[in-house]
């Protein structure tokens, strides 16, 4: 299993005030996504474990894509991708966001 640690500092923090939300999808191997409002409104962490070996370049640039459109401060993030493609997971991390911003 590789884990991938990842910091940012985004502009802002994530829209919204629930607490956490979890997402995933089964049918691409138990794709698991936990994002919790834990960290400064300044941070935000990601950690993703995965499988796959060889694509930590790839995983840098589908996260930084993420934070630059959504700019989730405060958040920490895990993924356990279960080998999901990085781009399936981050229409999940879009998912989970909008989850945490539309409940009440």
């Amino acid at each position: 299993m590789v884990i991938i640690k990842l910091r940012y500092a985004p502009g802002r923090p994530a829209p919204g005030h629930v607490a956490s939300a979890i997402v995933g999808v089964v049918a691409s191997g138990n794709l698991e996504i936990l994002l919790e409002r834990t960290l400064p409104e300044t941070e935000c962490s990601v950690e993703i474990a995965t499988p796959v070996r060889g694509y930590d370049e790839v995983w840098q640039a589908v996260i930084a894509d993420f934070v630059e459109r959504v700019s989730p401060g405060g958040l920490r993030i895990s993924i356990n991708d279960g080998g999901a493609r990085p781009d399936t997971v981050a229409l999940r991390l879009m998912q989970g966001v909008r989850m945490m911003e539309a409940a009440r």
